[in-house]
C-alpha cells in the first residue's frame, strides 16, 4: 500500500508540473489554419464580386500566383503581342527575375519560365518592349545593367524553363525605370547611377546591340514617357519629347538631339508629395500624373493630377481628380479616352474622360486585386498594361500575382 500511495503522489506531481517553477503548463495551441487561397478564376463580375475580389464592370479571366511563377514578390509588368503568331504574353517582374506567361488563352495561361535577375534580388524591376525584344532594368541590385531578351525565343514553348539574357548593356549599374520610344528606337533609363540620375539615352535601333547615345543630367528623374510629338504646339512638331516625373516637379525635355537635350519647362502643383509617374493623352494635349505621397502627406483622397501641355514651353496645371478611395496611386496608362490606374490596395481603377479642360473625368470600372484592405500601404496593384490587341488587361499585384482581366 505504501508503494501504491507514493506512486500516486508522484503521478500527481508530474501531472501538476511538479519540480517546475510555473506549475502545470498547457501545451501551445495548434497553429491556426492558413486562410484559404484566393480564387484563381475564371469568375465573372456579378453583384460586385468576381470570386474573392470586389469589382465593377471587370471580370477575372485567370489569376497566376507568385508561387506558380517561381517568385515571392511581384513588381512591374509589360505585355507583348507576337505579330507572327498572334499570341499574347505577360512579362511580369519579380524580385528574383522576370516571368513570361502565355496568356493567349486568357482562362488557361501557361507559365513559360523565368529570366533570373542578373545579380541579386530587387524589389524594383522595370520592363519595356521594342521590336520583339524585352529590355529589363533593376534598382538596388548591384551591377545589373539592362538585360536584353529576344522574345521570339518563347515561340513554341509549352513548358517552364530558365532563360538567359541575349546580351546585357552595362553602361550603368542600377536603373529605377525605363522608357522606350518605339517610333525612334531609343530607350531612356532613369534613376541610374549615371547622367546625374536623369535620362540615360540608349540607341536600340539594332535591338540586340544597344549603344550609349547621350545624357540629360537632371537629378531625381523617377519615371518618364518619351514620344515623337504630334500635339498642338506647332513650335515642337516632329520633335522627340520626354515628359518626366522628377519627384518634386514635372519636366518637359526636347531630346531630339541626343547629345544636347534641352529642358523646355518645369512645373509644380499644390500639395506635392512625390511626383511618381504619368502618361500623355493620345493627342499629346494633356498629361495625367500620379503622386505617390500626397495621400499620405496631406490626407487627401486618391488623386490624379491633370496638366494642360498644349504649350510645351508653358504648361499649366488644371486640377486634381479625386477618387472615392483613399489608397495610394502608383502607375497609370492612357488608352483612348480611358485611364488605367494601378492603385495599390484598391487595385485597378478605370477612369473615362471627356474634355479635361472642363474637368470631365470619372471612374467607370474597377477590380480590387488586394481584398485584404484599402489602406495607405504600399501593397497591392503595382502596374497595369492595357495595350494588348485582344483587349485583355493584365495587372501585376506585388502580393497576389498576375491578374488577367477583361471588360465588356
Amino acid at each position: 500500500m505504501r508503494i501504491v500511495f507514493l506512486l500516486l503522489i508522484a503521478l500527481t506531481l508530474i501531472g501538476c508540473g511538479g519540480g517546475g517553477s510555473g506549475g502545470f503548463t498547457e501545451p501551445p495551441p495548434e497553429p491556426p489554419e492558413p486562410p484559404p487561397p484566393l480564387s484563381t478564376g475564371p469568375a465573372s463580375c456579378i453583384s460586385g464580386n468576381a470570386g474573392d475580389f470586389a469589382c465593377s464592370g471587370i471580370s477575372l479571366r485567370k489569376r497566376v500566383s507568385l508561387e506558380d511563377m517561381g517568385g515571392t514578390q511581384g513588381n512591374d509588368l509589360w505585355g507583348w503581342s507576337d505579330v507572327q503568331t498572334g499570341r499574347e504574353y505577360a512579362l511580369m517582374g519579380l524580385t528574383n527575375g522576370t516571368a513570361f506567361v502565355d496568356i493567349s488563352s486568357p482562362e488557361a495561361p501557361i507559365f513559360l519560365g523565368q529570366l533570373p535577375t542578373q545579380t541579386v534580388d530587387a524589389i524594383w524591376r522595370d520592363i519595356k518592349v521594342y521590336q520583339d525584344h524585352a529590355y529589363i532594368v533593376a534598382n538596388s541590385a548591384g551591377a545589373h545593367g539592362m538585360q536584353v531578351f529576344d522574345l521570339t525565343r518563347l515561340r513554341g514553348q509549352t513548358a517552364a524553363q530558365t532563360f538567359t539574357a541575349d546580351i546585357v548593356y552595362g553602361d550603368f549599374d542600377n536603373a529605377h525605370n525605363l522608357a522606350i520610344n518605339e517610333d525612334t528606337g531609343f530607350a531612356y533609363a532613369v534613376g541610374t547611377d549615371t547622367c546625374g540620375g536623369g535620362l540615360h539615352i540608349i540607341d536600340i535601333g539594332t535591338p540586340i546591340n544597344p549603344l550609349f547615345a547621350g545624357c540629360h543630367a537632371t537629378a531625381n528623374t523617377h519615371d518618364t514617357q518619351c514620344v515623337s510629338y504630334q500635339g498642338p504646339d506647332t513650335d515642337h512638331a516632329g520633335s522627340e519629347i520626354c515628359v518626366s516625373s522628377n519627384q518634386d516637379r514635372v519636366e518637359i525635355v526636347d531630346v531630339t538631339v541626343k547629345s544636347a537635350p534641352l529642358t523646355l519647362s518645369l512645373i509644380t502643383y499644390p500639395q506635392i508629395g512625390f511626383v511618381h509617374q504619368g502618361w500623355l493623352t493620345e493627342d499629346h494635349r494633356f498629361f495625367l500624373l500620379g503622386d505617390e505621397d500626397d495621400e499620405l502627406s496631406f490626407g487627401v483622397p486618391t488623386r490624379t493630377h491633370v496638366f494642360d501641355v498644349s504649350n510645351l514651353d508653358v504648361p499649366a496645371y488644371i486640377f486634381a481628380y479625386e477618387a472615392a478611395t483613399n489608397t495610394i496611386d502608383h502607375n497609370l496608362y492612357v488608352l483612348g479616352n480611358r485611364v488605367f490606374e494601378a492603385n495599390y490596395e484598391s487595385g485597378l481603377r478605370v477612369l473615362e474622360f471627356g474634355n479635361l479642360a472642363n474637368t470631365e473625368i470619372s471612374e467607370i470600372a474597377f477590380f480590387d486585386t488586394f481584398p485584404d484592405g484599402d489602406s495607405l500601404n504600399f501593397a497591392g496593384a503595382w502596374s497595369v498594361y492595357p495595350y494588348l490587341p485582344s483587349g485583355i488587361i493584365i495587372v501585376s499585384d506585388d502580393t497576389n500575382g498576375l491578374f488577367i482581366l477583361s471588360m465588356p
